[in-house]
């Protein structure tokens, strides 16, 4: 029996006046004003000196969101947290789980979304699910053709999953794979703890004709319908025109809090595209880095120079690879991307 439902040493601090009242899984924003409001004695203050008492500063706001455990949970807040590894930590303090439960999370549905991937930023106002573990599995794979037919990516966390399954291809005709997978282990070999790049990569090495043993992890499953974020609510739902502030996690140095920009959000996603045909990946925090590096560049050899310089060099990235970059990032920059963005959402 998995142990998921176990709630005794949850905190009263992370848990929300929602789920202390049991009313049920429906999520409440937490009030702004008491959250931020200092208190004070109310006592009388005698002052001794000439010079008059400098008032105490308020307190900076607390940058507060909504969670849930995706197969169902009490509503938790979550706060206090400035990359992606220690809001997994953070999830798993309240709910009192080990933090190697959490397989990856989404944005405001609980479902198996992969267009609601949390990834390198998070809307002020986005409410999180967290997929846990659910029922391993392991299945026989006779690599038939070059390609199996997986996209992969990851929860920076240490755990990378199948995000997409081509069509008619080899894994596609593979009983009980699914999005949403672990990949844990290949032929015995633990896979945790590598990025999706590199279990790309292992998949690509396997010999064609070979016959290989896959380990998989699916996340848990919900039996509920009635779980999320109110429907009264505001919902981010995407990283594109929202209008919202939202905060940017980062692999190095503190999260900020930025205003969105579409130009910059759409070249991203452009970049994103071009990773995901050229490796088989999707990471937007890779596709983040290579805009800022490409945004400070004035050519394609300043890019090309910014690139060897970083930690990207590693990647092996081909003249032409990286000359489609500079193609992608120059249009952001001239603000031809975002007029093409414009033009589709009209039809």
């Amino acid at each position: 029996m998995h142990k998921l439902f176990k709630k005794k040493n949850q905190s009263n601090e992370n848990l929300s006046d929602a789920a202390k009242h049991g009313s049920g899984g429906e999520a409440t924003r937490p009030n702004d004003n008491a959250a931020s409001t200092a208190e004070t004695n109310g006592g009388s203050k005698v002052s001794h000196g000439s010079q008059p008492s400098t008032p105490a500063q308020p307190p900076r706001p607390r940058l507060v969101f909504h969670c849930q455990q995706a197969h169902g949970s009490p509503t938790g807040i979550i706060s206090g947290f400035t990359n992606v590894k220690e809001l997994y930590q953070k999830i798993a303090d309240c709910y009192d789980i080990p933090v190697e439960e959490i397989l990856f999370c989404t944005l405001n549905t609980h479902k198996v979304d992969m267009n609601r991937l949390l990834g390198g930023q998070i809307g002020l106002e986005d409410f999180i699910f967290a997929h846990i573990k659910g029922q391993p599995k392991e299945v026989e794979v006779t690599k038939s053709e070059d390609a199996l037919g997986l996209t992969i990516t990851d929860n920076g966390a240490g755990y990378a999953f199948i995000k997409r399954i081509k069509e008619g291809s080899i894994m596609d005709k593979v009983p009980f794979v699914a999005v949403g997978d672990h990949i844990e282990k290949i032929d015995g070999e633990s896979l945790v703890g590598c990025r999706h790049f590199e279990v790309a990569k292992k998949l690509k090495e396997i010999p064609k004709g070979k016959t290989f043993l896959l380990r998989t992890v699916e996340p848990m499953k919900s039996g509920f319908s009635n779980i999320g974020p109110s429907s009264g609510g505001k919902k981010g739902g995407g990283s594109l025109g929202t209008g919202k502030q939202t905060l940017r996690l980062r692999s190095k140095g503190p999260a900020t809090v930025e205003m969105p920009d579409d130009v910059v959000n759409v070249a991203v996603e452009k970049i994103n595209g071009l990773l995901e045909s050229f490796m088989g990946i999707n990471d937007t925090e890779l596709s983040q880095t290579i805009w800022e590096i490409g945004s400070k560049a004035d050519n394609p050899h300043d890019f090309a120079m910014g690139m060897d310089n970083s930690d990207l060099k590693d990647f092996g990235f081909t003249d032409d690879f990286i000359f489609d970059l500079w193609g992608s990032i120059s249009d952001a920059k001239s603000g031809r991307l975002n007029k093409v963005s414009e033009f589709n959402e009209q039809f």
